[in-house]
């Protein structure tokens, strides 16, 4: 494979965050975010298990299992990066209209 393409595969390949935030917070924040869902998916559930395991009757097993089959799936996703190209076009018609 020659420079050439090797460079123009990494243009396709690699990706830049192009978010807009410093590049430390995105490193942060990213992983939080991450955390945060977990940890509200995870009490949702501890919360029906709870409520299952006072149950006295089969009528609050039944109710306390179905709650926590329909806690919220997570739903926090990281949007992916731009490609390196694309960034670096944007970048240069920033720079030429100055």
């Amino acid at each position: 494979m020659t420079p050439q393409q090797k460079k123009h595969l990494s243009y396709a390949k690699d990706r830049r965050n192009a978010y807009g935030e410093n590049s430390k917070s995105s490193r942060k924040n990213i992983p939080l975010s991450k955390v945060l869902d977990i940890r509200s998916e995870r009490h949702a559930q501890d919360s029906a298990l709870a409520k299952a395991v006072a149950a006295t009757n089969i009528d609050q097993l039944d109710a306390a299992e179905n709650t926590m089959r329909a806690t919220k799936q997570r739903q926090w996703r990281k949007s992916p990066d731009e490609p390196l190209g694309q960034v670096l076009i944007s970048k240069s018609k920033r720079a030429a209209r100055g």
